[in-house]
């Protein structure tokens, strides 16, 4: 990010805001326990404009204070942890391919982008998978909210990779975001 120190603090409150509410106020519950909802557009948002560690920073603070408001204190630990590492992948996986994309002449809206979303999101599931069977002690019943985290992740991904194509195309954010500035 091309800003200073204490603006990248204000964009990371920002998008744990953004976590935050769109995950706690657009919700439906699970079968057996947890709520589908499409925070994770906006973490995934925060991974490719804010980096690493701010993303990290606002995805899983924003996904945690969601859950302790929705009461769902039990999944907080958790949350935190598993939206930190959500961020965390997709920011490897569009660091790593943007790499290679100048060797390879790769599409990046077109394939590294929904690559990074796809990668990331199955972090989430099989994060709340394991938390599910292993930490809660569910074992095979944590399969039931299998379908439904899967399909947040699919949704979230698909929207996140189109918010962030039409805001790849407002100048402003060209200069402020470096995800933009090659491509």
């Amino acid at each position: 990010m091309n800003v200073s120190p204490a603006k990248k603090i204000c964009y990371t409150a920002l998008f744990a805001c953004c976590i935050c509410l769109s995950t706690w106020l657009i919700s439906v519950p699970l079968p057996a326990s947890g709520y589908f909802n499409v925070g994770d557009v906006f973490v995934l948002l925060s991974a490719w404009l804010l980096g690493p560690l701010y993303g990290a920073c606002a995805a899983g603070i924003g996904a945690m204070l969601a859950d302790l408001l929705a009461g769902y204190a039990l999944y907080a630990p958790a949350t935190l942890i598993v939206k930190a590492a959500v961020a965390l992948v997709a920011y490897a996986v569009i660091f790593l391919f943007q790499k290679l994309s100048s060797k390879k002449g790769w599409c990046f809206f077109g394939i590294i982008v929904p690559l990074s979303a796809a990668i990331a999101e199955t972090v989430m599931v099989l994060g709340y998978l394991f938390f599910e069977a292993v930490i809660l002690s569910l074992g095979a019943g944590a399969f039931a909210n299998l379908l439904g985290n899967a399909t947040q992740g699919v949704c979230c991904a698909a929207i996140a990779v189109s918010v962030l194509l039409l805001l790849s195309k407002v100048p402003p954010l060209k200069k402020t975001f470096n995800i933009f500035s090659t491509h």
